[in-house]
């Protein structure tokens, strides 16, 4: 759980997300920031298709949650806050299996009520099992073919972020700083490190990313570090986000969004401070631009694409980090990270719509609405269909025609 200073952590990612980590203050040119920016009418280039829905029981409510679908097996999973977890035929959305996370092991009475399971870390797909995280510390292993249980763990924190999965081992990494692997087959507990946790942090963390034999992952103290996957000892660490001011509110320097492995380096960008290239190898700095997020960052060709903590959208060469376009129309929208497709490049706002822009350009070519409860996650790409979960548990598989 959260210390004092730490219980509020909702409320200081939508002041970062409003006002791009400023003081919280209500002077005329802070208002000015506050400002939700209107949709525009567009020239749609092409009309986006739905293929089919279904719905992920209640979703995820209010709630935070980085939960987005998995496509694995031909089937696509996603579960629901409350602990409905569902595998869905990718071609035709109907429905193959449901499991409830909140009583797997059918240990609940007929009077007794339903505790949710607080999924927020997920999913993951691999080995033939499906992974999912819990604000409870819990990690569910299902089998992919039928949903059930294959093991169950417990680790110390909240798992807000996906699970990393390879070479046999399932790493979590948590609210608390505690990072700990399982055997991915049986649960067995391998190894755990922890990391300290600053007074102050946004609400989020950054899921772990497993290459070239270690774990990658970013923490909130600003820094990127590795470890390695044998046995969890550290091997590099280097800082990304730039500490300034005098308060705890203007220190605030996460690093929640997820690394990017490409080649032989990694890409990652902090709350407050830099978007950088590391070597993977070594944690040298290839390179640094000021850009702040703590949204998912993507890759398409030499592109990389990020959401800043505005909601504006960057394209920006990954050899050298020079800007190629930006897209400031979409300003306090709460956007998800941008993900590729096809030739563009998809965002979603708080207000369930997906905006198509196209990558070369950063033009705003096509737009669809999901459900008005918002778009909470970054958008799902896979096999040329494009899958987006709604708040309140709607999911479409989505494809383009022109």
């Amino acid at each position: 759980m959260f210390t004092s200073k730490r219980f509020n952590k909702s409320l200081l990612a939508i002041c970062f997300l409003a006002i791009g980590i400023s003081a919280c203050s209500s002077t005329d040119d802070e208002d000015e920031d506050l400002k939700v920016a209107e949709l525009t009418e567009i020239e749609a280039l092409f009309e986006p298709v739905v293929k089919w829905d279904a719905s992920v029981g209640d979703g995820v409510g209010r709630y935070f949650s980085r939960i987005q679908p998995v496509v694995a097996y031909g089937k696509v999973f996603s579960a629901s806050r409350e602990g409905e977890a569902f595998a869905f035929d990718e071609n035709t959305g109907e429905k193959v299996w449901h499991a409830d996370l909140s009583d797997i092991e059918n240990k609940r009475g007929f009077f007794d009520d339903k505790v949710p399971a607080l999924i927020s870390g997920g999913v993951v797909a691999g080995i033939n099992k499906v992974f999912f995280g819990s604000e409870n510390g819990d990690v569910f292993a299902l089998e992919a073919d039928s949903g059930k249980l294959s093991w169950r763990g417990k680790v110390k924190g909240e798992v807000i972020a996906a699970p990393a999965l390879d070479s046999g081992k399932l790493v979590v990494n948590t609210a608390s700083g505690v990072m700990k692997a399982f055997n991915a087959s049986n649960g067995q507990d391998d190894w755990q490190v922890e990391q300290d946790v600053p007074p102050l942090t946004l609400r989020g963390i950054s899921a772990p990313v497993i290459a070239g034999g270690g774990v990658i992952v970013g923490s909130a103290d600003g820094s990127l570090s590795v470890y390695l996957l044998e046995q969890g000892r550290q091997g590099w660490t280097v800082d990304i986000g730039e500490a300034a001011g005098s308060t705890e509110l203007e220190r605030v320097i996460d690093v929640d969004s997820t690394p990017l492995v490409y080649g032989d380096n990694i890409y990652t960008v902090s709350s407050r401070g830099n978007l950088s290239a590391v070597e993977l190898r070594s944690g040298r700095v290839l390179w640094q631009r000021q850009y702040s997020s703590y949204r998912e960052i993507s890759i398409s060709g030499n592109s990389l694409f990020l959401t800043d903590v505005k909601g504006h959208v960057y394209a920006i060469d990954r050899n050298n980090g020079l800007e190629l376009w930006s897209q400031l129309s979409f300003s306090n929208r709460g956007l998800t990270g941008p993900v590729p497709f096809g030739s563009y490049v998809v965002v979603g706002d708080f207000e369930g719509y997906l905006h198509w822009l196209d990558q070369a350009t950063g033009e705003i070519v096509a737009r669809h609405h999901v459900d008005s409860s918002g778009i909470h996650s970054t958008p799902t790409v896979e096999n040329n269909v494009l899958y987006s979960q709604a708040r309140n548990g709607d999911l479409e598989a989505i494809t383009i025609t022109k």
